[in-house]
């Protein structure tokens, strides 16, 4: 997403628990309540459709605030490791940003929490539930769709506190708060089509991925979401949809 890795904007790393002792043993720190040991993080890819998209990206993360954030970019994605309210608010800020350039902008987003891999814990049944309230949408004013898909890798954690994992009823749930907040257009093929403002689409996705995750400790959700899509025009022109004529 940028030209070689970084850590963007000079912004302090923060330090990620280290839950193993020198022997190997665990330490005693609950992997859930810090959001970088409990793997909470993105995976951002995005892609501009216009000579000038080295300049548009550059210029959009120049402006992202990137405090309490984890980032190293690569050839192929970005990570951002942070909590669930502080990536809320660097994708919103990217979208903004690239949004607001005008071009065509497609932004593709993997959001991955509790899994096994990023967990250091020797839990019998894994790390537990990491329970935390969504974080509230930051309107943008900038048009958004796209097509979301939720992934609770249900596995029983022994002792949990919570409802037993059931994959369709998480993601059923998920995409009732999505008609709830009025972002809900449409089931596709393996995916749900959302529309609006993009700070309240971003919002949906996140909200849905962390809500599955007080029953599933291993939850994943990817989007890719269309800025400025050129389509949208001929769409409204020939769509018989009163609601497809006024987007």
């Amino acid at each position: 997403m940028a030209p070689e890795p970084r850590q963007e904007q000079g912004a302090p790393r923060p330090e990620q628990t280290d839950t193993r002792s020198e022997q190997g043993a665990p330490a005693p720190a609950d992997p859930t309540s810090q959001p970088l040991t409990f793997g909470v993080g993105a995976r951002v890819t995005a892609s501009v459709m216009a000579d000038d998209y080295v300049s548009v990206i550059l210029g959009a993360l120049a402006d992202i605030d990137t405090a309490d954030l984890v980032i190293e970019t690569g050839d192929v994605s970005t990570y951002v490791g942070g909590s669930e309210a502080d990536l809320l608010r660097y994708l919103t800020d990217l979208g903004a940003g690239l949004g607001a350039s005008g071009r065509h902008v497609s932004l593709a987003v993997a959001l991955s929490r509790g899994c096994p891999g990023e967990v250091v814990c020797a839990l019998p049944g894994g790390a537990g539930l990491r329970v935390v309230e969504p974080p509230a949408a930051r309107p943008t004013g900038i048009r958004a769709s796209a097509e979301w898909a939720l992934y609770p890798l249900a596995d029983p954690v022994p002792g949990a506190n919570g409802p037993d994992p059931d994959h369709m009823r998480d993601i059923y749930a998920a995409i009732d708060q999505a008609k709830d907040r009025g972002t809900f257009r449409k089931s596709e093929h393996f995916v749900t089509r959302l529309e609006g403002d993009l700070g309240d689409v971003l919002a949906t996705v996140v909200a849905g991925w962390v809500l599955a995750g007080r029953s599933v400790q291993h939850v994943t959700s990817h989007v890719t979401i269309s800025l400025n899509s050129p389509s949208w025009a001929d769409a409204a022109a020939t769509s018989t949809d009163p609601q497809e004529q006024t987007r």
